[in-house]
């Protein structure tokens, strides 16, 4: 059995080979496994990420020194919305149509499923896969930086939850337990000590506390007098 560019054979009896699916050829299709579970109302399905404004481009042959560059994608083949998902055990990046929902192309998140472009941030390239099984490579670009971040975050963010439930959990050294109970015939005793505040704001202990003196009608001699209300002013001869 050999699988070249995403098509998968198979020699039979007489020596000749014969198409398959990835299915049939017992090859994990993360793809078909994602739209069979759509009919299924029991699995659960975490959104992470949506951008609502993505360019796929038709990706030329790739250049033989460094990685791969925005910058030579001239075919754009497609324009709408980017989902990351959660669905059961996978982790996939959906291209659906912004108008009519309608699945353009199914990214499932492996080994190599996603590269970055070495001369821009924005750019990516998706490894994405039919329901047989078959994959290509596509060119993948956002408008803004802030929308490929949050691409990139959400994918960093599943895979680390996915390796941190494989591990297994860090057991707590056990610590010898503390009775803090009140035994029978035990009492606890609380002393509190009464302090009263003067009117000069010191504390007073066993001294008589002076009480504030009263404030006279009339203010004193130097001071500021308050300014009476409108109703206490006294009426001018011929209101």
């Amino acid at each position: 059995m050999s699988r070249r560019s995403g098509k998968i054979t198979a020699n039979n009896d007489k020596g000749s080979t014969t198409a398959m699916t990835a299915e049939e050829a017992g090859v994990p299709n993360e793809s078909a496994e994602y739209i069979k579970s759509l009919q299924d109302p029991d699995v659960v399905e975490r959104v992470r990420c949506v951008i609502k404004d993505a360019h796929v481009f038709k990706l030329p042959p790739r250049p033989t020194s460094g990685g791969w560059r925005g910058a030579d994608w001239r075919e754009e083949v497609w324009q709408g919305t980017v989902k990351v998902v959660e669905r059961g055990e996978m982790t996939l990046v959906l291209l659906v149509d912004k108008t009519n929902g309608q699945m353009f192309a199914v990214c499932p998140i492996k080994d190599g499923a996603v590269d970055r472009c070495v001369d821009s941030s924005r750019y990516f390239v998706l490894r994405i896969e039919n329901a047989n099984g078959r994959h290509m490579f596509i060119g993948m670009a956002f408008n803004e930086r802030n929308d490929a971040f949050d691409f990139n975050t959400s994918l960093e963010d599943a895979k680390r939850e996915r390796e941190a439930i494989k591990e297994p959990p860090v057991k707590l050294p056990d610590l010898p337990s503390k009775d803090y109970s009140i035994k029978e015939g035990e009492k606890i005793t609380v002393n509190i000590k009464n302090k009263i505040v003067s009117n000069h704001g010191d504390t007073a202990g066993d001294h008589k506390v002076k009480r504030p003196s009263k404030v006279s009608a009339t203010s004193k001699k130097g001071g500021f007098a308050l300014k009476p209300s409108s109703r206490d002013t006294q009426r001018r001869s011929g209101d």
